[in-house]
């Protein structure tokens, strides 16, 4: 006989929870589980779900998870699992790639981070809040809700009044937009391409249940590269307040030594070709690896600090923790005045400023 597990799910804009999760149901992975979904619409309304039992799992946004975990704790639940990121990268929606569009071209874009990346990526873009555009020309303001605003932007692209966009991807489909689009990826398809790291918790999956719910259940939902996606962020980032949370960019994912070799032979790194051979060339172990990267970018996107770290999976947890360190210790010292060599030295700013 089937164990009946109930499942509430709360989505955002940007992440469909409900979606992805019952696709997952449909699939019929879930070997031995007879599994209902429900919605709720808040993490109060979803952690008193849990609390009274009429769900078993709550599944949300992990962006949601951050900053309330104190709150989820002492509501005698936890995080038990996550599920792997299957679309984090936003999409430019635009007839022509960056490296085509006109000069001074406008894009308009909601995240911060983003236009921080669309700024490095190309100079005389102009790259605008779309409220902050409805300001200088002097229209209508944007709507609130994303998916109304995805459409208002695609208005005004039709219109010609602007040449682009960016959204995340499901806020895209959320919208039903049919128009060409360019995924921003972390690695350039072509030499010389942009990079672009996702926001923090991009399309992350992440399970919360009551304290003492059974691994084996659990394990049945989760999967084991969205739980290292989950503890990686959580770890170096849990603490940053969301202000300075907005502006770095992140990406943990799994990597395969095969896929590893080859992106260092295509890249000419030697750093991370050490990482899987040894000094006659053999692979030195099949297991996965994981890749961290970060990164934070001034204001014009003229400036980038960011570290990227490949580390067996079996070792992920302790290597965290010391990538922790390292970062924090960068941070600090990019960002603090550089002292003088002498007296009669000019006063020499930070290399990069944390509050613009």
């Amino acid at each position: 006989m089937d164990e009946r597990l109930t499942i509430a799910t709360l989505d955002s804009p940007s992440c469909p929870v409900g979606e992805r999760l019952g696709s997952f149901i449909g699939s019929g992975h879930s070997s031995g589980l007879d599994i209902e979904s429900i919605s709720t619409d808040s993490l109060t309304n979803g952690l008193g779900l849990l609390e009274s039992g009429d769900a078993d799992i709550l599944a949300l946004p992990g962006g949601l998870v951050h900053g309330n975990m104190m709150g989820i704790l002492q509501s005698g639940c936890n995080v038990v699992g996550a599920r792997t990121p299957l679309r984090p990268y936003p999409v430019l929606v635009s007839d022509n790639k960056i490296q085509y569009l006109p000069g001074f071209a406008i894009i308009l874009c909601d995240n911060k981070l983003n236009r921080r990346q669309l700024r490095r990526s190309r100079g005389g873009l102009r790259v605008l809040d779309p409220d902050a555009f409805a300001s200088i020309v002097d229209i209508e303001e944007a709507p609130s809700d994303p998916v109304m605003k995805a459409k208002w932007m695609e208005a005004l692209r039709d219109a010609g009044e602007i040449d682009g966009f960016v959204i995340p991807r499901g806020i895209y489909e959320g919208a039903n937009l049919v128009s060409r689009r360019h995924s921003l990826l972390p690695d350039g398809q072509n030499e010389g391409d942009p990079d672009f790291l996702p926001p923090a918790y991009s399309d992350l999956i992440v399970l919360l249940a009551r304290n003492r719910f059974p691994n084996s259940i659990s394990k049945e939902i989760s999967e084991r590269e969205g739980e290292t996606c989950w503890w990686v962020q959580n770890t170096m980032l849990g603490s940053l307040d969301p202000e300075m949370l907005e502006k770095i960019g992140v990406l943990v994912r799994h990597r395969q030594v095969r896929s590893l070799i080859k992106q260092a032979e295509a890249t000419r790194d030697l750093t991370l070709e050490q990482v899987c051979l040894d000094p006659d060339g053999e692979v030195i172990e099949e297991e996965v690896h994981v890749e961290i990267r970060l990164e934070f970018l001034s204001k014009d996107g003229a400036r980038t600090i960011g570290l990227h770290r490949v580390i067996r999976h079996s070792d992920h947890e302790r290597a965290t923790i010391a990538s922790l360190r390292d970062w924090e210790t960068i941070i600090k010292e990019v960002s603090r005045d550089v002292p003088k060599d002498f007296h009669t030295d000019p006063e020499s700013p930070p290399f990069i400023s944390l509050d613009e």
